[in-house]
C-alpha cells in the first residue's frame, strides 16, 4: 500500500516564502482579541461551511490575502455569501482580522496555514462557489517558475473543493505570469474559459481594486484577470 504522506508531499506545492512573519505589539493583540471569532485551526481537521456559518451560503475561498483589505470589503459587500481566506503571513492575519471587526463584518473566517493542507486536510469537496487567487507571486525568475502556485495539481485541487459551475477566479499584473496561467487552465479537461477560450476577462466590478492596483494602473501596468468554471 502507498505511503499517503509520501504521496501528500509529492502533491504539495510550495508557492510562498514566509516574509517578515513577527508581529508587532499591536497585531499580536489583534490576532489574540479576534482569533476566536474569526479564526480556524488547520489542527481540528475537516470543517462543515454550514457549522461554520450557521447557514447554508455560497461561500468563496481565497488564498493568499495579503493584508485583507479587499477580502474583507468583499464580505461586507455581499453579506449574503460566506467567505473563508488563507494566508501563512501571519501579520496579514493579524490585519485582516482587525479590519473585519472594525467593520462589523462577520460572514468571513480565516485560516493561518499553507493552503495546500488546508485544501487537501480541512476544506468539504465539491460546496464551494468560488476560489479566488488574486496577485500571487509571479517568480520571475526563470528557474523559480516551477514554485508559481498555478500548475496543474493545484488547478485539480481548487476544483476538488468546488460545486459544479463554481468560478476559479485568478489575477496578476505580471504578464508572463497570466500566459503561464492560461497555458496552465486552458489545458484542464475540468474547467471552461467563461470569457471563451484563449480569452482573458475583464475586471468584475465585485473585485476592489487594491492600493497596489491603483497605483500600478496610474502607470499604465496591466492586470489580466482568468475566470474558469468547473464542469
Amino acid at each position: 500500500m502507498q505511503d499517503e504522506s509520501k504521496d501528500l508531499k509529492k502533491r504539495t506545492i510550495r508557492s510562498f516564502v514566509v516574509r517578515g512573519g513577527r508581529m508587532t505589539e499591536g497585531q499580536q493583540k489583534a490576532y489574540d482579541n479576534n482569533w476566536q471569532i474569526y479564526g480556524l485551526d488547520f489542527e481540528n481537521g475537516p470543517i462543515e461551511y454550514k457549522n461554520i456559518f450557521g447557514r447554508e451560503s455560497d461561500v468563496v475561498l481565497e488564498v493568499g490575502f495579503g493584508m485583507g483589505a479587499s477580502l474583507v470589503e468583499m464580505a461586507k459587500s455581499a453579506p449574503e455569501k460566506d467567505f473563508i481566506g488563507i494566508e501563512v503571513h501571519p501579520p496579514g492575519v493579524a490585519k485582516l482580522m482587525m479590519l473585519a471587526a472594525e467593520s462589523g463584518v462577520h460572514n468571513i473566517r480565516v485560516y493561518c496555514h499553507d493552503a495546500i493542507e488546508v485544501i487537501e486536510q480541512c476544506l468539504p469537496k465539491a460546496k464551494a462557489s468560488a476560489f479566488q487567487l488574486f496577485f500571487p507571486d509571479p517568480w520571475h525568475k526563470k528557474k523559480h517558475n516551477k514554485r508559481r502556485i498555478v500548475q496543474p495539481i493545484f488547478a485539480d485541487q481548487v476544483a476538488s473543493t468546488l460545486k459544479t459551475n463554481g468560478q476559479f477566479h485568478m489575477a496578476t499584473d505580471w504578464e508572463p505570469y497570466a500566459e503561464h496561467m492560461m497555458e496552465v487552465m486552458e489545458a484542464q479537461s475540468n474547467y471552461d474559459n467563461i470569457a471563451g477560450v484563449g480569452n482573458f476577462h475583464p475586471r468584475p466590478g465585485w473585485r476592489p481594486l487594491t492600493k497596489f492596483e491603483q497605483r500600478g494602473e496610474k502607470l499604465g501596468h496591466g492586470v489580466w484577470d482568468l475566470i474558469y468554471a468547473k464542469k
